[in-house]
């Protein structure tokens, strides 16, 4: 069949991996702004919080 199509089963493995990814962060995306707007609260993500932890960390040794 994928030959039929005119690509290599490497090809179709790549193009696999990267529709799964996009599909992964659109639902993500989707679910977290969806719930924000139903309960009003902003959702941090991971990277927020490491953000915020450093800032933190950095405060503290600026103290000392």
């Amino acid at each position: 069949m994928l030959e039929e199509l005119g690509i290599s089963a490497g090809t179709a493995i790549i193009l696999l991996a990267a529709l799964y990814f996009v599909v992964k962060y659109a639902v993500k995306s989707g679910i977290t702004e969806a719930y924000e707007e139903i309960t009003g609260k902003k959702v941090k993500d991971d990277l927020d919080e490491i953000l915020e932890r450093e800032k933190a960390e950095r405060e503290e040794a600026k103290k000392k």
